[in-house]
């Protein structure tokens, strides 16, 4: 899971805002507090302080494995994805698909499994696609999620670590019951780091070496996420694991293996439609968020252009930047756009 409705709650109480579009001649009292509402969650923040992606090495990357053998990185690539039977994890793997690619998809549930893989293998054939179970929380299904594709693949080039969890789960903290802390912060937190640790260990003995991608969530920026606490606590860590991963990858010298950062912004998913019960969630859903497909079609190139560009910079990919976010919002108080794409507001 990516993003959640926990952007749509919490981007509610901002308390400053661009001074010259929110000026009495040009906007109403309602425009301006929606403007002000972006502008704390960082919406129209200068480009110099927004993630951006890096910009790439131009060089042939060759990955040195353990054994002295090396392998340039070149498409098609062997992708894994976590928690990919449905939402913006399976709209990546169809993507990946498209492009030639070779994917892994896994689910905790056999049965959503079999499902995504049936209909994938419908459309792309059986020899590009394949499917296992595997519960991120458990130290031994990641191992062998990741012996699982050895025994396809061979090798993994880029491993995206999607699964996540909010256990559909809607309160302040204080009214959370125990099971959904846990759900939250194994799947979110402690799953990451499992999926992490596997993959790196699989990929520094790779050839062709291999990009990890972790994706955040509402949080991540440390703003608040009332309602979601523990949700945004955990994808506010995505963040910070990266970082040090990334810096404990140079200290040791690894040049083959890279930890990224990915960000699909709000996708229209089940759980993020769910929490659309106030006037705000509804009017940020509809003028922001996208569907699955539409986000994969950005994302999935701008991941494969990693590998292809030699690059062995870690990188931070947007899907909203704040540019993008300013434009719809101004778009839909000064002309209307956008207006009731998912919900009809009042």
């Amino acid at each position: 899971m990516a993003i959640t409705a926990a952007t749509a709650s919490s981007i509610f109480t901002y308390n400053h805002t661009p001074p010259s579009l929110t000026s009495p001649s040009f906007l109403s009292s309602n425009s301006r507090s929606h403007f002000s509402l972006a502008a704390k969650y960082n919406l129209f923040a200068p480009s110099s302080s927004l993630h951006r992606k890096q910009q790439f090495v131009s060089r042939t990357l060759v990955c040195s494995g353990s054994n002295g053998n090396s392998q340039p990185m070149v498409p098609p690539y062997n992708v894994l994805i976590t928690g990919s039977t449905k939402g913006i994890g399976y709209a990546l793997a169809k993507e990946f698909l498209k492009a030639g690619d070779n994917v892994i998809i896994c689910s905790r549930s056999d049965e959503r499994v079999e499902s995504a893989l049936q209909n994938l293998r419908a459309e792309f054939g059986d020899q590009h696609v394949w499917g296992t179970k595997c519960d991120v929380r458990d130290g031994n299904d990641v191992k062998n999620l990741v012996k699982y594709a050895q025994d396809n693949l061979q090798y993994v080039d880029i491993w995206i670590n999607n699964a996540g969890s909010n256990a559909y789960s809607y309160k302040p903290l204080a009214e959370a019951s125990d099971e959904d802390l846990i759900e939250v912060v194994t799947t979110n937190t402690l799953g990451l780091m499992i999926c992490c640790r596997e993959a790196m260990k699989a990929m520094l003995n790779q050839p062709r070496g291999g990009h990890i991608f972790n994706i955040d969530g509402a949080g991540s920026d440390g703003r608040p996420t009332p309602r979601f606490a523990a949700y945004g606590a955990t994808k506010r860590s995505v963040v910070h694991l990266t970082k040090s991963l990334q810096a404990e990858l140079q200290m040791q010298e690894v040049s083959n293996v890279v930890v990224h950062n990915l960000s699909p912004g709000m996708v229209t998913t089940d759980l993020l439609m769910s929490g659309a019960n106030t006037k705000q969630a509804k009017f940020f859903i509809n003028v922001l968020a996208e569907p699955a497909d539409e986000v994969a079609k950005y994302l999935v190139p701008n991941i494969r252009s990693i590998p292809s560009s030699g690059s062995t910079r870690p990188t931070y990919i947007r899907f909203l930047t704040g540019l993008k976010a300013y434009s719809q919002i101004f778009s839909r108080l000064a002309f209307g756009a956008r207006r009731n794409r998912y919900f009809v507001e009042e």
